[in-house]
């Protein structure tokens, strides 16, 4: 059995100082992401069809402030600009997502081509500006209907989505070479359907548990569909990984990270990679409501042969068993995980409150690279949340930031001398954009945005960044 965890004895090694070269090598892609709820805005034009975070973004107390994705950064409107100010910053790739409800309003039958030529027009000029683009074709805006219709925890959606992937592979795979089929699905099913702090805020645990089988048989019928239209590209999937830690040695803390780990993180790697569910965390998903949603053959659609796995990394959890023990309660994305808790560690945190630990970072590279098959990695998300504002003068100093992505860098790069497979490094996020359920109220951008005014700013991080990608690595200085 393959595990993301840490014991006790191990415990994991201290973040990378900010000390020491790091040169990374020749062709490494240095790029930043976005996705399209977060920045496009443009929310009702050009035939754009309503997707479950419009609908959710409308219930009251769901989203703070009562924000909404629907200008957002208006990158809709915008894109030449800001492909502008990607190119000023000399990065070498995008990573962006396709809005479903752009392509199939009602999220099935022919492409809606208003929304196809928006994408096509965004690929062309990266391309224009020596900018690589890689697409990520869902990043949780399902189009509305399909959750009326029963949502992902709905077998039938899994053909709907390899549809969709067709219509949008058919337009631009000559080209866009790099593709992901989906963004974190653990967050689009747990998240959205048993905790329901996401869209579309269903609080139902067994559903929860299908609509992550029915995402990876999406992904898997999608694959299939892309490689038929034309099998030179590159084609991937993206997770969300957290290294677990048990907070002591004991049997009752190692069962509790073995349990958090296998739900977290196992269950849809194993799949993908292994071609296999991980008999351990199927044997601990029963008693949520049974496993009559896995058929015979799903299994082998969902392992199919993947090109590169996107990495988007956060934060580490350290975990006790026991209902006594100080910390905090696992949320309710954790179904059928009982009496264990997430330990705070004494680190700083960002924004939002994650614990920052660039070391996380390494050992998850490190694990893939020696528990499964191998497969070329890129990191497709990771960035810090911050309070960021501008001065009198028009300058954003987020220092803490700058801290942040260098010590993430050189986590990457010591996996990279351990003979990790790692090609490229997206920054979260190129702007400022809507954070779901915190609305505006934290900003990850490395380019501020001035919401009323839409007025671009780089912040000292991206011109720090602008630096690092010109070294192509860091220097002895943050």
């Amino acid at each position: 059995m393959t595990t993301l965890t840490t014991s006790a004895t191990q415990q994991p090694a201290p973040a990378p100082a900010a000390t020491g070269a790091c040169q990374f090598p020749p062709g490494f892609r240095w790029g930043a992401g976005t996705s399209a709820y977060q920045v496009e805005g443009g929310a009702g034009e050009d035939g754009r069809g309503t997707s479950i975070w419009d609908t959710f973004a409308r219930v009251p107390g769901k989203v703070r402030n009562a924000d909404s994705g629907a200008v957002a950064a208006d990158h809709f409107h915008r894109y030449e600009q800001d492909v502008r100010l990607m190119a000023e910053l000399g990065l070498r790739a995008y990573r962006f997502s396709i809005a479903w409800p752009r392509i199939q309003p009602d999220g099935s039958g022919p492409a809606n081509q208003r929304g196809l030529d928006f994408y096509r027009r965004l690929v062309d000029c990266l391309l224009e500006h020596g900018i690589e683009p890689w697409i990520t074709l869902y990043h949780w805006d399902l189009p509305q209907p399909l959750e009326d219709a029963g949502g992902w925890p709905s077998r039938a959606l899994a053909d709907r989505f390899a549809d969709y992937a067709e219509l949008v592979y058919g337009a631009l795979h000559d080209r866009v070479v790099h593709w992901m089929t989906l963004n974190e699905p653990w967050c689009s099913a747990f998240l959205g359907y048993a905790e329901g702090v996401h869209a579309p805020g269903r609080q139902e645990p067994a559903a929860s548990v299908r609509a992550a089988h029915h995402l990876l048989l999406a992904h898997g019928r999608a694959l299939a569909a892309m490689r038929a239209i034309d099998p030179a590209n590159r084609l991937g999937i993206t997770l969300d990984f957290y290294p677990v830690t048990p907070a002591a040695d004991t049997a009752a803390d190692r069962e509790a990270a073995r349990r958090i780990d296998g739900l977290r993180n196992r269950l849809l790697l194993d799949a993908l990679l292994l071609g296999r569910y991980p008999g351990d965390v199927l044997d601990d998903l029963v008693r949520v409501g049974g496993l009559d949603h896995l058929r015979p053959g799903d299994e082998q659609v969902i392992g199919g042969r993947i090109d590169h796995l996107g990495v988007n990394y956060y934060q580490r959890y350290v975990v006790a068993a026991g209902s006594g023990v100080a910390g905090d309660s696992l949320p309710a994305s954790f179904p059928g995980v009982e009496d264990a808790v997430l330990v705070p560690q004494d680190r700083p945190r960002t924004a939002l409150g994650w614990e920052i630990d660039a070391s996380g970072l390494r050992d998850v590279l490190l694990r893939l690279h020696r528990d499964y098959p191998p497969v070329s990695l890129a990191v497709t998300e990771n960035g810090a949340a911050g309070y960021d504002y501008a001065d009198p003068e028009g300058n954003v100093h987020d220092p803490d930031r700058v801290s942040y992505l260098a010590d993430h860098f050189r986590a990457a790069y010591e996996a990279l001398a351990q003979g990790v497979d790692l090609r490229g490094y997206f920054v979260w996020s190129l702007l400022d954009n809507f954070e779901w359920s915190e609305g505006y109220s934290k900003r990850f951008g490395l380019v501020y945005v001035d919401y009323a005014t839409q007025r671009r700013i780089l912040k000292d991080s991206a011109r720090w960044y602008s630096d690092v990608i010109r070294r192509n690595g860091l220097d002895g200085a943050r």
